[in-house]
C-alpha cells in the first residue's frame, strides 16, 4: 500500500501546517482551559476548511475522502495544537438514522460549531450494559416527557443539544424498548453538574438530571424502538481508530518522552514506541479499507482494545520516564486509566469479539 500524499493532499497538508504555525499559543491544549476553548477552536478550524472535511457538502462539509481527516489529526498532533473536536459519532448517527428534516435542521450547526452537542447514553447503573438504562420518555400529546439521570456526559456544561437514549417501552425486551431523541439542554427540567476527574479536569464530563424535560415528538431520531440500533452505530464509529486521530497524538507523546530520557531508555518507553508504531500502521490499513468501501462492524471492538493497550502503554511510559515531575505528562498517565472504561469497557469488547467475531457463544 502507498501511504504517500497525492498532489492535492500534499497541498492541503502544507496549507494546514502554515495555518497551525500562525495559531501557536492562541488556544490552550490541556486542562479546563482546553475544554472551555473547544467551541472557539472548532469554529476556527471550520472557517479555514480544516473541520468537517469528509462530511456531506450539503450540510457544510467538503465531501473529501477520509484521508483528509487523518491529515488534520496528524498535523495538529505534530504542531502541539488542541485535538480536533470529536463529533463524527453524531454525524454518523444522523446520517444513518435521522430523517431528512432532522438532518437539515441540525447537521449544519453541528458541523460549523455554532451549536454545541453532548451524548446522553451512560447512566450510573447502565454504562457498559447500556440496554439496562432506566431514563424514560413518555408520550404526552405531541411531546415526550423525559425523566432520568445521565453521567459521563462530555461537554454537557456547554451543550445546546443532547442526543439522548431513553426507554419508551417497558413491555418489550430491553434492547427493543429504547428510542433516541434530540433534547434541548436549555429548558426547565434539565440540570447539569460537573464531574471532577482524578487528573483535576472539571470541564470534560458532567452528570445531567432530566426531571420533566420535554422534547417534540418529531425530534425522535429514527422510529420508536430503534434507539439500540442507533447506539450501536455510534459506538462502532467511536471504536475505530482511523476516525479518531489518536495515533498521531500517541506518537508525539512518545517522541516527547524520548527527548526527556537521560541515560538508559526505560523498557516501558521502548515498548510504547513499538506499540504506537503498530497502531499507526493499523490506522493506515483501516483507512485504506475505508477508501475501498469496507465497513467493520464488531471489528471495531478489536480497534478499541488496541487503542486502550497503546494509550495505557504510553501512559506507563510517561510515569516511568518523568514520574510526577511534569504535571502535563503525569496527567497523560492519569487520563490513560480511563481508556479501558470509556467507549465500552475492555471486558465488554472482549465479549463482543468472542461472541460476534469468534462465535464462541459467551
Amino acid at each position: 500500500m502507498d501511504f504517500r500524499d497525492s498532489t492535492e493532499e500534499a497541498a492541503f497538508r502544507d496549507r494546514l501546517r502554515g495555518w497551525l504555525t500562525e495559531q501557536k499559543g492562541k488556544f490552550p491544549t490541556s486542562g479546563d482551559e482546553y475544554w472551555a476553548a473547544q467551541g472557539a477552536w472548532h469554529q476556527a478550524l471550520y472557517e479555514q476548511g480544516f473541520f468537517g472535511t469528509s462530511w456531506p457538502k450539503e450540510y457544510g462539509g467538503q465531501d473529501l475522502p477520509p484521508v483528509y481527516d487523518v491529515i488534520v489529526d496528524e498535523e495538529i498532533a505534530k504542531a502541539g495544537a488542541p485535538a480536533r473536536p470529536s463529533l463524527g459519532y453524531l454525524v454518523v448517527a444522523f446520517g444513518h438514522h435521522g430523517s431528512k428534516e432532522l438532518q437539515q435542521r441540525f447537521l449544519p450547526g453541528m458541523i460549523n460549531g455554532t451549536e454545541r452537542w453532548c451524548q446522553g447514553f451512560s447512566e450510573p447503573g447502565a454504562g457498559s450494559d447500556l440496554a439496562s438504562l432506566t431514563t424514560t420518555a413518555t408520550r404526552e400529546g405531541d411531546e415526550f416527557v423525559i425523566h432520568g439521570h445521565k453521567i459521563w456526559t462530555s461537554y454537557s456544561d456547554v451543550a445546546d443539544w443532547c442526543l439522548l437514549l431513553a426507554r419508551t417501552d417497558k413491555e418489550v425486551p430491553k434492547h427493543r424498548g429504547l428510542s433516541a431523541f434530540v433534547v434541548s439542554m436549555h429548558q426547565p427540567g434539565v440540570e447539569q453538574r460537573p464531574l471532577k476527574m482524578i487528573s483535576g479536569v472539571t470541564k470534560e464530563f458532567g452528570q445531567v438530571s432530566f426531571d420533566g424535560a420535554r422534547v417534540p415528538a418529531e425530534n425522535m431520531v429514527g422510529n420508536p424502538g430503534e434507539g439500540w440500533k442507533l447506539a450501536m452505530t455510534v459506538v462502532s464509529h467511536e471504536r475505530e481508530p482511523s476516525t479518531l486521530g489518536f495515533s498521531a497524538r500517541y506518537g508525539k507523546l512518545v517522541r516527547q518522552l524520548a527527548s526527556r530520557v537521560d541515560g538508559a531508555t526505560p523498557e516501558e518507553l521502548s515498548w510504547a514506541w513499538v506499540q504506537t508504531e503498530m497502531l499507526r500502521l493499523h490506522v493506515r490499513r483501516r483507512l485504506s479499507e475505508q477508501l475501498d468501501g469496507i465497513t467493520h462492524g464488531p471489528q471495531g471492538s478489536l480497534d478499541k482494545l488496541l487503542m486502550t493497550w497503546v494509550e495505557q502503554s504510553v501512559g506507563h511510559a510517561a510515569l516511568a520516564t518523568v514520574g510526577t515531575s511534569d504535571p502535563e505528562l503525569f496527567g497523560a498517565y492519569m487520563y490513560s486509566r480511563a481508556q479501558s472504561v470509556m467507549g465500552g469497557t475492555s471486558q465488554i469488547q472482549k465479549n463482543i469479539i468472542s461472541s460476534r467475531i469468534l462465535g464462541l457463544g459467551v
